[in-house]
């Protein structure tokens, strides 16, 4: 078992353990109040392939619960899927000793979180991701969020969980897909803050690909280490914590142009990565090897991408309603080197035409 603690204002712990899904209940009873309800905020699919194993272990730990169902994907993040859920807690009769475990991919994360911090003004929430994205990425931080019409994640607050469960094994179960997906997030990781774990990727690409279980719990913990660390010094989001969002600013936004129904959050962030690369490269900020390095390894590693179906405009009418836009500014997280990044405003339009143009280009080549 792998241990990483976020020591915010009330530390919480990380833990990695392959098989952890098994021994979830003894977990789980540490952070039920007695008399509580806990709730299981789950989706269909991740019930009928991993909801077997949390179910059993909160039996044989002797934690009542209840599972309740959401519907999966993107477009039901929203406030609607949250009203429908508080609305089922409230049947329960939870009240504030409650607990929501969160076990899903982002999507479920995202919405029991945001659930968890707003029922009666806050319960507890432990996360058990079970996507690579969520496991070293949107399970941890404290964000939560969902989607409007104008654009991603666009009302949420700030609620960490109490602890968040970690079993790589579960990630036998995620298609193919959505496994690629999810190692655009660890590239990511790497790119901004840790030029050893890009060339470890690089170095293991193909053990990755495979989903070797070494490597991968390997990869887990370091992006997971990374994240926790931005997060201490950045609680917020005022400034550092800001560099996670390499690749997000465009990522975002051709997510919500195709209306959450083209892309994976991992893809899009991937052509978002290599646009933010193009950038760089266009206002002499990036050495054109090292782009070159960058989005080989996103095209190896996540491929095959969705080709850009949108124009520039379009695109670009929703970067400009991104939440990361401080006073009509939008901001960019642009690569210096491998391991680090820095935050530019005032892109000229000019270069982000270009720089978008070129990359659709490059998805409908490839």
């Amino acid at each position: 078992m792998r241990k990483i603690i976020v020591d915010v204002k009330t530390p919480y712990t990380v833990l990695i353990e392959r098989d952890a899904l098994q021994n979830a209940g003894s977990l789980l009873k540490k952070f039920a109040t007695e008399g509580g309800q806990t709730v299981v905020v789950t989706s269909k699919p991740i019930r009928t392939l991993l909801g077997g194993r949390v179910e059993d272990s909160l039996r044989r730990a002797n934690l009542a619960y209840t599972v309740v169902e959401m519907k999966d994907g993107e477009r039901y993040k929203t406030l609607g899927s949250i009203e429908e859920l508080a609305e089922k807690m409230a049947e329960l009769e939870a009240d504030r000793g409650a607990l929501v475990v969160a076990l899903g991919g982002g999507v479920v994360g995202d919405v029991a979180a945001f659930l968890a911090s707003i029922y009666m003004r806050g319960v507890n929430v432990v996360q058990i991701p079970t996507t690579l994205v969520a496991m070293i990425d949107s399970a941890i931080g404290g964000k939560t969020g969902v989607n409007l019409k104008h654009g991603k994640n666009l009302v949420g607050t700030y609620h960490h969980a109490r602890s968040v469960l970690i079993d790589p094994a579960a990630l036998a179960t995620l298609p193919d897909r959505e496994y690629r997906s999810g190692l655009s997030e660890a590239i990511k990781y790497g790119v901004i803050r840790s030029r050893e774990l890009f060339e470890f990727m690089e170095k293991h690409r193909h053990e990755l690909q495979r989903r070797d279980p070494e490597k991968l719990e390997t990869l887990i913990a370091e992006c997971v280490r990374l994240k926790a660390e931005v997060v201490v010094a950045d609680e917020r989001e005022s400034d550092l914590r800001r560099i996670l969002n390499f690749g997000h600013t465009l990522g975002h936004a051709l997510e919500s142009a195709t209306e959450y129904r083209h892309f994976l959050h991992g893809e899009a962030v991937a052509w978002g990565m290599i646009a933010a690369c193009r950038i760089a490269c266009y206002m002499r900020r990036l050495d054109a090897d090292v782009a070159h390095r960058i989005n080989a390894t996103v095209l190896d590693m996540v491929r095959p991408l969705p080709a850009i179906p949108e124009e520039p405009e379009l695109i670009l009418r929703h970067t400009r309603l991104d939440k990361k836009a401080r006073s009509g500014v939008l901001h960019f997280i642009l690569p210096r080197e491998l391991g680090r990044v820095e935050i530019v405003k005032n892109v000229p339009e000019d270069i982000l035409h270009k720089a978008l143009r070129d990359t659709i280009e490059m998805s409908r080549a490839s």
